[in-house]
Parts: structure tokens; C-alpha cells; sequence
């Protein structure tokens, strides 16, 4: 899975290592070699490329294709790095109130006085080096090493919005109030991150920073949100009775944002998204509803066509309540297949036979606004449409890309209370871990727990073992990682993760099984099956 080291002076990626079939994650010898990859990969994309992900000392890049990673892993080897240009744009300059609950602990740690802390931290310029964590988290390394400190050996459940924080070589101000084990030493009123601003991310990857010492912060109000559009009367769409356990919009996700801290989110079950959107006519693309272990009953407001595709269950509907005194009867409709859902009936999604989530359509696709592209809900940084509520009106919009329904198409198989195999390839740090932990993952029955959700599914079962010590800088991740915590129980991160972690990654779950994973209920059991993945990535020596 290595690559073989350079033997010549060129300075060049160290190494090339598979995440999955869809990523390659490149290994550099240091954080200025990481500047000057990404640099080079913004200026001039490698045909294909879709993402890239910088960190501590890797760049993962990711493909639009199995094909198009091979060919990108294979060109990364064969760059030589330049530095990065230093663009003159000025610094951005963040106040702070430096009284944090950890800047006593830093003083003691870096062996300075809490006044030498203040001067250090304002005294020298900061580089973003790379983001993740979350939206508007920008990674800041510094022109010295003198505040280098550990994380707090057990993290806070919430630090605040705007905590001014230092952690092993960096420094990074938390954009939203979040969980973090990071040395606080101050606060700042600056937005990290603002939606309503053309450039979301108050600093971004090659930003210089400067923080400047002040008394009180000041809130810069922010800039002038427009007053929230009173429910959007719509003519056409559909209310929402009851969303079930969790009902989200979401489309196909949204690519690209990754330097920002922003994963692709998107539907789960991606084939079923499609299927929904084929049979009612619209793109691809559209976005629909994702529900959870049925519950959803909604209600048509003018004549609407619904399919309703994933896990298989009972579809109700219920005539209009100003009918019902005239004997109107009730009936079920058949799953992917399109159907009438009339004005004022009621559809109402039974708990799934088999599976876990559902996915409905409209004709015409649900408009709520795009952010950054995409009309997905991500879960873990807050990014497009809340939840749906009880009452909400979901206008329909104007999807549609034939001017015909699809035929009903035969409803494919979910998984049930047998065990369902996932395929996986080696992952990039499967050389953590001795062959024993290698065919416990396979051998092993793993159970999905409750604490699951689109972030990652977290699995009980044997533990496994790692055959290193200490900790892994955090690198690029995606979508189908298996992560191994120190207690040794996977996560298998799912479309809401962190673009980056920092435990290692057994193996990666084949993108053409993620589907599957998706309706795995809570309770399910999971057997993975090790695929043996031929790519490999070798230097060629220069003549």
C-alpha cells in the first residue's frame, strides 16, 4: 500500500497511500512541504480532482472516479514541490480578550508569565495552515514554537463560540460553540464564519493572522440578515403533520468546500435519492426528504406526484379531512412507484420492514435555498435546512427534467435482522495494527449501537488492537472510514463527518457499499470483508 522514499534531493511527496478508491492521501515531510502541495493543487487541479485536504503532514486529495484517483496518486509522485507565493493581502487581524480558563496552565506549561503568553501569541504572525473540525476552524501555525502545547488531557463537552485557543503547534479560533480539548486563553467577537458573507470563512488556508490584545470585544453585528421571509406562501408543496424521529432535505450533497472545514453531507442512500427523483421525473440532483424508521406523514398542498423509495414499508393515505364525512376511503400506494397525492390527502410512512431510511420525492423537487450549492442538511456543522418541524410547508420547485413520470421499478432487497456485509479495502493506517486486529474486524459480528447517527455509525464488538503507540497527527478522512479509537471499537464515518480525524483508519468501506451501510438500522449487525485493493503508488527512481 507505501509507496517507495525518494532517494534524490528533489523535494517531492514522501509517499502516496489509498483512502479507499475514491482518495489518495499524499505523505510530506514536513507542514511547508503540506503549504506548497496544496498551493500547487489549488493554482493547477490534477484532471479529476474533486477535494483537497490538507493537514498536519498529508494532503488527501479526492477523486471523481476510481479511475481519475489511480491517475492523481500516480502525477502527485511525480511533482516537484515549489514554495507557495506569499500573496500581499494584507493581514487579517482578530481582537482578543486573553483571560481563558487554560491561560494560567499554558503560562506554566510554556514556562513563560501569562503577560510573556499574551506577547507571544500577539508578537509573531500566524499562517492557516489548513481547516477542519468544523466550518470557519482554521488550523494557525506560527513563526515560532515558543506556545506549543499538549491538549487538555480530557476535552470540554462545549467551549464557547469565539474561544482563542492553542493546541500542540497551533492556534484556531472556535467559529460555533462545540466540544474541544484545546488550551483556552482568550475570546474574540470575530465571525469565523458567516453564511451571509461571499467568503463564508473569515480566514482561510495561506491566510496570515495577526491578534491584537484588547480590553473588551466588540460584536460586530452582523451584517444586515434579511428579515426572515415570513412562511413562504406556497401554492404548491407539502406540510409537514408529523416528521417522524428525524426528517432532513437533503440532495446529493455539496463538493469542493473541504478547505473550509465543510464535509459533502448529502442523502445516505444515494440510490435511493436517484431512484425517487427518476420515477417522478426530476434530475438526479433534486432535493427530497430523508427520513428516519418511518413516522413521516405529510400532507399534499395542491396536486402533487410522490415517490417514496429505501427501506420497505406500509404507505398510507388518508383522504382529505373535508371529505371524510362523504365516505372517502382510505388506500396504500406501492413503493418506487410514482403516485398521485391529491390536495389535502395525507401520506403517512409506516415503520420500515427492513432497512432504516426512506427517501420521498415531489415532483419538481423541494426549493428551500441552496447554501453553498447544495440544499443538504449537514448535521454536525449546522449547514442547510434545520430539521423538519410539525407545520413546515415545503414549496415544490422546478427539478424536473422529463416531461413524464418513470415506471414503477422493482423495489430492491434492505437489510434485515440477518447481518449485512460491507466490502473494504485496506485503509491508510492499516499498518497500525497487527494481522490479528486485521481478521478480527472480518471474522467478527459487529453491532450498530444507539449512539449511531449520519456522522458515523459507532459499532460494538471485540475490541481491536493497535500494534502502535501515541497519537496520529490529524489527517484527511472521508466518507466510509473506519476509524479504530484508543478503546478499539470502529466508527465508520458516514456523509456528515469531520474532514479530518485523528485516529487511525483500518480500512475504508468501498463507496459502492455505502448504500447499503445507510439502512442498517440501529440494533443491525455489520460483517466487513477485507477486498484486496492492487493499487499502489511507487516512485520511479530518476535516471
Amino acid at each position: 500500500m507505501e509507496t517507495v522514499m525518494h532517494t534524490t534531493t528533489a523535494k517531492r511527496v514522501r509517499s502516496v497511500r489509498p483512502v479507499g478508491t475514491r482518495a489518495v492521501l499524499a505523505e510530506l515531510d514536513g507542514l511547508q512541504d503540506v503549504l506548497a502541495l496544496q498551493d500547487m493543487l489549488y493554482k493547477a487541479p490534477l484532471p479529476g480532482q474533486v477535494d483537497v485536504l490538507a493537514a498536519a503532514e498529508t494532503v488527501m486529495v479526492v477523486g471523481e472516479s476510481a479511475a481519475a484517483t489511480r491517475a492523481i496518486g500516480a502525477r502527485l509522485l511525480e511533482l516537484e514541490l515549489s514554495a507557495p507565493e506569499i500573496a500581499d493581502s494584507g493581514l487579517v487581524v482578530i481582537d482578543t480578550v486573553y483571560d481563558g480558563d487554560d491561560l494560567a496552565d499554558v503560562a506554566e506549561l510554556t514556562g513563560l508569565s501569562v503577560d510573556g503568553v499574551i506577547a507571544a501569541h500577539t508578537g509573531q504572525i500566524w499562517t492557516v495552515a489548513f481547516a477542519g473540525f468544523a466550518p470557519g476552524f482554521g488550523y494557525m501555525v506560527g513563526e515560532n514554537e515558543a506556545l506549543t502545547v499538549p491538549r487538555r488531557p480530557s476535552p470540554r463537552t462545549a467551549v464557547p463560540a469565539g474561544s482563542v485557543a492553542l493546541g500542540g503547534q497551533y492556534s484556531a479560533v472556535y467559529p460555533r460553540r462545540s466540544p474541544g480539548g484545546w488550551q483556552l486563553i482568550g475570546r474574540t467577537g470575530a465571525r469565523m464564519w458567516d453564511l451571509e458573507r461571499s467568503q463564508p470563512a473569515l480566514v482561510r488556508p495561506g491566510d496570515r493572522v495577526q491578534y491584537r490584545a484588547v480590553r473588551e470585544i466588540v460584536t460586530s453585528s452582523a451584517s444586515t440578515l434579511p428579515e426572515p421571509e415570513a412562511e413562504r406562501h406556497a401554492e404548491s408543496g407539502l406540510r409537514i403533520l408529523n416528521p417522524g424521529a428525524q426528517s432532513l432535505i437533503q440532495d446529493l450533497g455539496r463538493r469542493g468546500f473541504g478547505p473550509l472545514g465543510v464535509s459533502a453531507a448529502g442523502a445516505l442512500d444515494r440510490a435511493s435519492l436517484r431512484r425517487a427523483n427518476r420515477l417522478v421525473g426530476n434530475g438526479s440532483s433534486a432535493a427530497g426528504i430523508e427520513s428516519v424508521n418511518g413516522g413521516l406523514t405529510i400532507e399534499a398542498v395542491g396536486d402533487q406526484v410522490i415517490a417514496v423509495t429505501g427501506a420497505p414499508t406500509t404507505l398510507a393515505i388518508q383522504p382529505p379531512s373535508w371529505v371524510e364525512s362523504e365516505g372517502a376511503a382510505a388506500r396504500t400506494v406501492a413503493m418506487s412507484t410514482p403516485f398521485a397525492l391529491l390536495d389535502g390527502e395525507v401520506l403517512t410512512l409506516g415503520a420500515p420492514e427492513s432497512g432504516f431510511r426512506n427517501y420521498v420525492a415531489i415532483r419538481g423537487g423541494v426549493d428551500v435555498p441552496e447554501v453553498l450549492g447544495s440544499r443538504s442538511a449537514d448535521t454536525m456543522s449546522g449547514i442547510g435546512p434545520a430539521p423538519l418541524v410539525i407545520g413546515q410547508m415545503l414549496p415544490v420547485g422546478e427539478a424536473t427534467v422529463s416531461t413524464a413520470v418513470g415506471s414503477p421499478e422493482l423495489q430492491p432487497e434492505f437489510p434485515g435482522t440477518g447481518v449485512t456485509e460491507l466490502d473494504v479495502v485496506p485503509g491508510p493506517r492499516a499498518d497500525w495494527f497487527e494481522q490479528e486486529a486485521l481478521d478480527s474486524l472480518c471474522s467478527q459480528e459487529w453491532v450498530v449501537t444507539p449512539q449511531s447517527n449520519r456522522v458515523g455509525m459507532r459499532l460494538d464488538g471485540t475490541p481491536l488492537e493497535r500494534s502502535r503507540e501515541g497519537e496520529l497527527p490529524s489527517e484527511g478522512t472521508m466518507a466510509g472510514a473506519l476509524q479504530i479509537p484508543p478503546a478499539g471499537l470502529p466508527v465508520l464515518f458516514l456523509a456528515d463527518h469531520p474532514i479530518t480525524g485523528g485516529y487511525p483508519v483500518i480500512g475504508v468501506v468501498r463507496d459502492e457499499h455505502l448504500d447499503r451501510a445507510a439502512q442498517v438500522p440501529i440494533g443491525g449487525r455489520i460483517r466487513f470483508r477485507f477486498v484486496p485493493d492492487s493499487t499502489t503508488f511507487t516512485n520511479t527512481p530518476e535516471k
